[in-house]
């Protein structure tokens, strides 16, 4: 059974959190140092199962109340500071959009839900200009309460069941408890291993791919103390020196482009049992001098709260710069969080955990820390929310007019965006009343209904005019996802049917890209690629436009992958000229729908930090997109297909003003938002012949 606190589990705390920190931190010799979390998975297991053993075996029974008011006392304090702290800080350092989704992360961390909000981002590729949240590292902290809801009450089970088929039996069930964690844990680990092939960023974050890692830490817990007895120092020593390797191995083999946790998690998982099992007999072992050491003992007692610290420590001030940390810059952030750490730990912590007379909480009143953390984390929250919606409604600014010319004249849409340029020159202020409003504009995503491709849906979902006798399809990446308000208006006012057959991150054009942040072949596309071939030639439809963005994040050539633009471009023109070729086989009409103007910052970001004026956010398009756009153009005039160049109903004189008249064109770097879109039906109905227009 485990003991509590002994040296060589403090000292794997540390080695835990050390790892993590030095990896997050940059240090390029570690990359794989984010199992340090996989390290704290199993010894959480292993000391909290032993816990609810050792009270079984004494009292025949466990308190479910007393348990979770422990973990109250345990977890809750400093997880409550921290929280509120970094959602003051990014109130005071970010912009208010940037602010408010810090608020948002707040508060699902606080009902231990983190990693259901970052999962459900990791698999939104519209969550992906959201940045790096400081509060992120809270996803494995909600796995282990999760976790440790669902175990107590199945331990629970497991012994009223044993009770009721063996009468008057007390004690641990030793048998049943294995079989269950045998169970739950196999389960855990298969579905780790498919999930993880199938969707490796959601699977990240998911308690069930993780809970076998906690499970194993239970098992561990489990071994008889009589078993080890037979376990000598050396031994015990060779056991806990090879669980130490694999830990290490892992921290140096694994990197950021490792499918985890998956097969890969065994080596810091099984690393780490095998030492918690080398230290739980009464031999000691050798590694014991190095674990057991005071100062890694006193990094150990720490490394809740340095875990804790590090993340906001590093992501807030790189959030402030608006860049990566230097070297020096992140061993200062270092250095913060562990003087930050030796307060809370002293201060925080060891006060609520230890009961200490002034803030001494008996087992049951402990559970009032869970309501109390909530008020003050909801506090922060809501003052944050307040003031930045103060801050966005301040002001009584007009729109940008152009001689009362608007989207909907033919040459409206031109006026306006000179005369929008023409503002920004002049550095007016921005207009208060904007569509979309500012604090809402990275929800200002098209809708695709039924037929979101960005999963496994295969299947036709007809829009705009359902009965009309003429057909489009569009076809793209997220950017033509960005066309479809328009696009509708133009169905349903032109009388077309149309179909949007649209995958984020998957360029028309028939290559194979690298998914944003990941270093794999993106082979999902290719699938998608030949359906939509398929689909197209089934509809025969008379009009195809086409508009996609060029990889954000490279090619793939057979094994390799090239992001320098002299290695992607023949790959891009080789790739349009196959879907052009196709498509002008099974199309009346193609048409390319030139890229959108890129921004090398977030307008949103710039419109709600400080008081900038319109000037301050308009942008000159990025050359790289620009290079890469004209590619496809050339490929598509060279296959005899239209192409309809947006650049005039954005931009002028290469200046791409980040709002029209009154209406936000941008909801990140790239994308339009759907309310420009829309307003852009009028122009892009009659570019593209689609309007029975005077």
């Amino acid at each position: 059974m485990a003991r509590v606190l002994r040296g060589d589990i403090q000292g794997l705390r540390a080695l835990a959190v050390l790892v993590v920190i030095v990896s997050h931190a940059g240090v390029a010799w570690l990359p794989g140092g984010y199992v340090g979390v996989d390290v704290f998975f199993v010894i959480s297991g292993y000391l909290i199962a032993g816990l609810l053993y050792r009270e079984v075996e004494r009292d025949g029974r466990f308190s479910l109340l007393g348990f979770w008011s422990r973990r109250a006392r345990r977890i809750l304090p400093a997880a409550t500071v921290v929280t509120a702290v970094t959602v003051l800080t990014a109130l005071a350092w970010f912009s208010l959009l940037d602010a408010r989704q810090v608020v948002e992360d707040a508060l699902w961390s606080a009902f231990f839900a983190a990693n259901v909000h970052f999962a459900r981002q990791d698999v939104d590729y519209f969550a992906s200009d959201l940045g790096v949240s400081p509060l992120q590292h809270y996803w494995s902290l909600a796995v282990e309460e999760q976790f440790y809801v669902a175990w107590p009450l199945l331990l629970l089970l497991v012994l009223a069941v044993v009770r009721l088929v063996r009468r008057g039996s007390s004690g641990l069930p030793r048998g049943a408890v294995l079989a269950t964690l045998l169970v739950v844990t196999g389960a855990s680990f298969a579905w780790s291993l498919l999930h993880t092939a199938e969707q490796p960023g959601a699977a990240y974050f998911s308690t069930l791919t993780r809970a076998w890692e906690l499970g194993l830490g239970a098992l561990v817990a489990l071994v008889p103390a009589t078993a080890l007895c037979r376990l000598g120092r050396v031994p015990a020593t060779l056991l806990a020196a090879l669980g130490l390797a694999l830990v290490a191995v892992a921290c140096v083999v694994l990197d950021e482009g490792t499918a985890f946790p998956g097969y890969a998690a065994a080596l810091p998982v099984v690393g780490t049992a095998l030492v918690l099992l080398a230290g739980a007999g009464p031999a000691r072992p050798l590694t014991d001098v190095v674990l057991a050491w005071r100062p890694v003992r006193v990094v150990g007692d720490w490394s809740y709260s340095l875990y804790l610290w590090h993340w906001p420590a590093l992501v807030l001030p790189a959030g402030l710069l608006g860049r990566s940390l230097e070297a020096w810059e992140a061993a200062a952030a270092v250095l913060v969080t562990f003087v930050l750490s030796a307060v809370t730990y002293a201060y925080v912590e060891r006060p609520f955990r230890e009961g200490r007379p002034a803030l001494a909480l008996g087992v049951p009143r402990a559970i009032v820390l869970y309501p109390a953390s909530l008020a003050l984390v909801a506090a922060a929250c809501a003052g944050t929310w307040w003031w930045t919606g103060e801050r966005a409604d301040a002001g009584d600014n007009p729109a940008i007019t152009a001689d009362g010319l608007t989207h909907d004249d033919p040459e409206g849409t031109v006026a306006l965006v000179r005369a929008s340029v023409d503002a920004a020159r002049e550095r007016r202020a921005v207009p208060s009343d904007l569509d979309p409003d500012l604090l809402d504009l990275r929800a200002s995503v098209a809708d695709v209904g039924a037929c979101d491709y960005s999963t496994d849906v295969r299947r036709l979902c007809p829009r705009g005019d359902t009965d009309a006798d003429r057909t489009v399809v569009v076809t793209g990446d997220s950017h033509a996802r960005a066309w479809i308000p328009a696009f509708d208006r133009i169905a349903e006012e032109g009388g077309w049917t149309a179909y949007y057959l649209v995958k984020p991150q998957c360029t028309a054009a028939h290559v194979v890209p690298a998914p944003v942040d990941e270093d794999r072949p993106f082979t999902e596309c290719t699938g998608f690629h030949d359906w939509v071939g398929e689909q197209v030639a089934s509809l025969e439809p008379d009009l195809v436009v086409v508009t996609s963005s060029p990889p954000v994040n490279g090619v793939y050539d057979g094994d390799r992958r090239y992001e320098a633009i002299d290695r992607v471009t023949p790959l891009l023109a080789q790739g349009y000229d196959d879907l052009f070729a196709d498509l002008r086989r099974a199309a009346d009409r193609v048409v390319l729908l030139r890229d959108v103007p890129k921004s090398s910052y977030d307008p949103g970001t710039c419109l709600t930090t400080g008081s900038p004026s319109l000037g301050d956010c308009t942008f000159q398009p990025v050359e790289r997109s620009r290079r890469l756009g004209d590619v496809a153009v050339t490929s598509a005039r060279l296959a005899g297909a239209e192409v309809v160049d947006p650049t005039p109903w954005l931009c002028y004189q290469d200046l791409c003003p980040v709002v029209v008249g009154g209406t936000l064109t941008y909801r990140d770097t790239d994308h339009l938002t759907t309310e420009y879109a829309a307003s852009l039906a009028g122009a892009l109905g009659r570019a593209l012949h689609m309007l029975d227009l005077p």
